[in-house]
């Protein structure tokens, strides 16, 4: 299919060729009719591609306090090859789409196929979007004027936050698409409106239904303002413009009246002048996109609405109202369109669109059958695979895979047959980087292709048990980056599929992603204390940082919570050191009564050989403070790993001291990994302590809900 995406680094815009995304729970897949090209938006995004680092800097302070921090705690190289790495990421547009239903997935009732529907969906030829972002369009409004439905919503959401009563008067403030499309809407509320552009074509076309309009160009517009409203000043300004000076928030204010509203659409600059708002007791709120659901994951994922009764207009019922009010004649949106481009022509609007004095700019698309254009897999380059002794696929194309296993794995020399990943964006981008032949949205292409021998998963936690189990299945290798499950169900899955006559008459091999014991720093304190030591005291320190609540990692679900999801790496980094298996676990968390996705714990793990570590995973601590430190004690002599760039040595004469950039492991582990596939011999981390690895994070989680040691074999016989 073809998709219209932007360069973050250079501001280019291309339609590319890409994988159609499969239509995933929740959702519906749509064929696109019609995508309006919001022009306000995207003209910024474009700009912001074009501009350079400095300038690019300059507009997201915050993002620089971000990279200034990360090179205090990781070096100013690594920093660098991340940013760049963030900066080469292809940026889809466009969220104004029309399309008919095609494909409905799991737990979807509301809709049928053939339906014609509305949706947040970028400028692709099939987009897969949440049921809680799609609407059903009226038959008697064409897919031209339903495109307008999300950016309306936009609008109304302003409204809403308002709440202008009948006869009040209100300014909208810049008369772009949204402000018109705002001010009509509150026209048909009732109210006297005001709308202020510097554009007169613009303002001429308010006018038209009903609004008073003041060029700021042709005199003073608080004034003419305060004129209109007989010097009381207005109810309310929803300000619908984009300025990076304070000039139109002091405007605001300044005209209106005592204990008014002032409602932020728009983009502009936001140093509030104290008197201003303090004299009359405003009320400043600035408005989020299309309504309450915005954003929310539970929301536009897990597909849970709110109760009507008590959130009335959510982002989808701000779509059904806009739809409504088109389908009614209430809101009329034919004359705002300047010009109707067929998607291969995408350049015509993009190529001005910082000069263009157009309104509205819809994209149509071709009207073919489904089965015509929609394909899973395109072929990118001729790829790295044909002379490999190896052949892989990739199932997953996020950070890890790009910032990670992708930059270390070309080096090995492995073939790179397929990179899947669910949209078909990322995937594709990153194969045309490493020169992988093919992208796909269907792992399943994959998997049922016989000249691929191992599968690497690095997809959301909650997928990796059921990815493992049908690599395996396949007859495939697998490694999946850590955890290798987040319950015992699903580990017992994957062991009776690993243990099965299939599989180990192929002698596949299951490996997880634990890293950190093929650093050089473990590996020389492994040397230095042996493969069986004696008793040692181990501990490590996760200064984690913090992660909002609302990030997958947190939902136990999904991701497991950062105790399963992350510190099972520390598990198995013990593991290793010690040279024996977690007997019993025991876990206290910060605070009164913490909850199972914690992360801010403390483990205490209790080893067969009489070992005993100490695992703190903390997300509190300060970023300027090493991410992760390694203790271990051992007859009389202390190891200390900081950050995996020093190692020293207390008590060991015959120990060299280490200094490296950061090394955690991943060079050597995929090195390892794919020589043990091409040329055979032991796994290189032993399956029984992988095992153990995963019932030891179990195990920590329930003795932190039961208060008390757990054992491992309590776990393992559940």
């Amino acid at each position: 299919m073809k998709q219209i995406l932007q360069s973050f680094k250079t501001g280019a815009t291309t339609l590319e060729e890409l994988p159609a995304p499969q239509v995933s729970s929740g959702c519906v897949l749509i064929k696109t009719t019609y995508s309006l090209v919001s022009l306000g938006t995207e003209r910024m995004l474009v700009e912001f591609g074009k501009s350079n680092l400095i300038s690019k800097a300059r507009q997201q302070p915050d993002k620089v306090k971000m990279v200034l921090d990360k090179i205090k705690a990781e070096g100013l190289l690594p920093t660098i090859e991340t940013v760049s790495n963030k900066l080469e990421q292809p940026l889809p547009l466009g969220y104004c789409n029309v399309g008919q239903v095609i494909a409905i997935g799991d737990g979807v009732s509301e809709f049928t196929i053939g339906d014609r529907v509305a949706s947040n969906g970028q400028h692709a030829e099939y987009v897969n979007i949440p049921k809680n972002l799609v609407a059903k369009v009226p038959d008697n409004v064409t897919d031209e004027e339903a495109s307008f439905t999300v950016i309306g919503s936009i609008g109304l959401q302003g409204i809403r936050l308002c709440n202008p009563s009948f006869g009040e008067t209100i300014v909208v403030f810049g008369l772009g698409l949204i402000g018109l499309l705002t001010a009509q809407m509150l026209v048909a509320n009732g109210c006297q409106v005001i709308g202020i552009d510097i554009d007169e074509k613009k303002c001429r076309i308010a006018q038209e239904w009903g609004v008073e309009t003041i060029n700021p160009l042709t005199g003073d517009a608080v004034r003419k303002v305060l004129t209109i409203t007989d010097e009381t000043g207005v109810d309310g300004v929803i300000i619908t413009a984009s300025a990076k000076n304070n000039d139109i928030i002091s405007q605001s204010a300044q005209m209106s009246r005592k204990r008014g509203r002032i409602i932020l659409v728009g983009v502009v600059g936001l140093n509030i002048n104290r008197t201003e708002f303090y004299e009359k007791e405003l009320s400043f709120q600035v408005s989020c996109s299309y309504g309450p659901g915005r954003y929310d994951v539970q929301y536009e994922q897990g597909g849970i609405d709110y109760p009507q009764a008590f959130v009335r207009w959510t982002a989808k019922r701000n779509y059904e109202s806009v739809l409504h009010a088109l389908s009614t004649g209430k809101l009329k949106v034919n004359t705002l369109v300047s010009e109707i481009v067929e998607l291969e022509k995408y350049h015509e609007i993009y190529d001005k669109i910082g000069s263009s004095d157009s309104i509205a700019s819809i994209l149509k698309y071709s009207s073919a059958s489904q089965m015509e254009l929609i394909e899973r897999t395109i072929k990118v380059s001729e790829g790295r695979f044909l002379e490999s002794k190896s052949v892989l696929g990739i199932i997953g194309a996020g950070n890890f895979t790009k910032m990670t296993l992708l930059p270390h794995l070309i080096k090995t020399g492995a073939g790179l047959k397929y990179i899947a990943s669910s949209g078909g964006i990322t995937g594709t981008a990153l194969a045309k980087k490493y020169q992988i032949a093919n992208s796909t949205s269907d792992y399943h292409e994959i998997l049922h292709d016989s000249t691929v021998d191992t599968i690497l998963i690095t997809t959301r936690h909650n997928s990796h048990a059921k990815l493992v189990t049908e690599s395996l299945e396949a007859g495939k290798h697998v490694f999946v980056e850590k955890p290798l499950a987040l319950s015992k169900h699903e580990l017992d899955s994957i062991l009776k599929t690993y243990e099965s006559n299939q599989v180990r008459q192929k002698g596949l091999t299951l490996t997880v992603g634990f890293n950190r014991r093929f650093s050089p720093h473990t590996l020389a304190i492994k040397d230095a204390i042996g493969q069986s030591p004696n008793p040692i005291n181990m501990v490590a320190t996760m200064n984690a940082g913090y992660i909002p609540q609302n990030v997958w990692i947190h939902d136990l679900k999904v991701g497991g919570g950062r105790i399963i999801g992350e510190a099972c790496h520390f598990i198995d980094l013990c593991v290793f050191l010690v040279g024996s298996q977690v007997q019993a676990v025991c876990m206290n968390a910060l605070g009164v009564s913490p909850d199972e996705n914690t992360d801010n714990a403390s483990l205490l793990l209790k080893f067969a050989n009489g070992s005993n570590a100490s695992i703190n995973y903390f997300s509190n601590g300060a970023k300027s403070y090493s991410k992760e430190r390694i203790e271990v004690f051992s007859e009389e002599r202390v190891y200390v790993i900081d950050n995996f760039r020093t190692t020293k040595a207390f008590g060991d004469n015959k120990f060299k001291n280490i200094k490296t950039k950061i090394d955690k492991g991943h060079r050597t582990q995929f090195a390892e990994f794919i020589k043990h596939i091409t040329t055979g011999g032991p796994a290189i981390i032993p399956i029984d302590e992988i095992i153990n690895s995963t019932l030891a994070s179990f195990a920590a989680l329930k003795s932190l809900k039961e208060k008390q040691w757990v054992s491992v074999e309590s776990i393992k016989t559940i």
